[in-house]
């Protein structure tokens, strides 16, 4: 089977919270009937729009695809390991929380049986956008379930002020929340696990309210010492290409790559990449053949893949995330592009 970039098409998935304008990622859908709030572009369902799995949906065909397409790292896990979302929020998200791995695998098996770490991209953001990540200090179990009854659960979690360009790494655990007027690009492990603690007492259309989840958020919320919050990025240049590293964990690594003349790239053999085009159009060049990318795709590119080339027509903004063989490889990695080891330490979240 020849390698090459495959795409995946979107999922969009409807929200109470959600958008009725996806424009400029999604022009065309605009004056939507129902609000979108998630498109997923690795979810189980998302179809490949080409190659050799064309028309097969990612979560059917991963557990038979080789090595050479997943590399080492993924190992043979049938779930595909990474879920990466745009949200579209035009109302607040519920106060939530995720569990992490190993509550999951025990209380969770049905749904999948796997946590939740995640990190937000801000794409775009209105002024005053806002998300809340992270217990404040001194919240502790008995005031934030206190908290939880009387109504304000929302104001024990830290207020953080979001503008393009920010990133926000979530570990499972930490009760966070997203606010409305803004575009996140999110990558997390493949969960759909959700812990509800508040909904601000809104009502589905049927004019009932959403489930919480309280007893299971409790079990798991990470009270004392928080490890979430807006990263402080490492940037690097190679060549034509500014990468922004913003997060590397067990689960994930995320970059922000720009670039206006071609750049080249390269897989290891130990793990797929994805390339989420978030601005600009072009060319991803393999040998002779060659494939165009244009913004909101989702591009996979199997591990044994090797060289490959990115040749924009216009200037190209992406995001490149992959589960990582060893945070340490990754560290060194960094340290060969110029990067200090102690600004490394600071994106490293183990």
């Amino acid at each position: 089977m020849t390698l090459r970039p495959v795409r995946l098409e979107p999922q969009f998935v409807p929200r109470i919270w959600g958008a009725r304008n996806l424009a400029p990622l999604f022009p065309e859908k605009q004056s939507l009937a129902e609000p979108i709030g998630e498109v997923w572009l690795t979810g189980n369902d998302c179809k490949f729009a080409d190659g050799p799995f064309a028309g097969q949906k990612l979560g059917n065909a991963w557990p038979g695809m080789g090595g050479d397409w997943r590399g080492r790292s993924a190992g043979r896990d049938k779930l595909f390991p990474l879920l990466v979302k745009f949200i579209f929020p035009e109302e607040k998200l519920s106060v939530q929380v995720h569990p992490g791995d190993d509550y999951a695998r025990k209380n969770e098996s049905t749904a999948g049986g796997v946590g939740k770490t995640e990190m937000w991209y801000v794409i775009s953001a209105r002024a005053g956008a806002e998300v809340r990540v992270g217990l404040k200090p001194r919240v502790d179990r008995e005031s934030f379930r206190r908290a939880i009854a009387d109504g304000s659960a929302e104001e024990c979690v830290e207020r953080v002020p979001t503008q393009a360009g920010d990133a926000i790494f979530v570990p499972a655990g930490t009760v966070h929340t997203i606010g409305p007027g803004m575009m996140i690009c999110e990558i997390q492990e493949n969960s759909d696990i959700t812990y509800r603690i508040f909904d601000f007492n809104r009502l589905t259309p049927q004019g009932q309210p959403r489930a919480l989840h309280i007893e299971k958020a409790m079990q798991v919320i990470r009270f004392g010492e928080q490890r979430g919050g807006v990263t402080r990025p490492v940037r690097t240049k190679r060549g034509a290409l500014i990468a922004t590293h913003f997060a590397a964990c067990q689960y994930f690594v995320t970059e922000k790559w720009d670039f206006q003349a071609p750049v080249s790239g390269a897989t290891s053999g130990d793990n797929f990449e994805l390339l989420i085009v978030v601005e600009g159009r072009g060319r991803i060049k393999i040998g002779d053949a060659d494939v165009e990318y244009a913004p909101a795709q989702t591009w996979l590119l199997p591990a044994a893949l090797g060289k490959y080339e990115l040749a924009p027509a216009a200037p190209t903004m992406l995001l490149q995330t992959f589960v990582p063989s060893s945070l340490e490889e990754y560290k060194s990695e960094v340290m060969s592009q110029g990067a200090g080891e102690r600004e490394i330490s600071r994106i490293i979240y183990s």
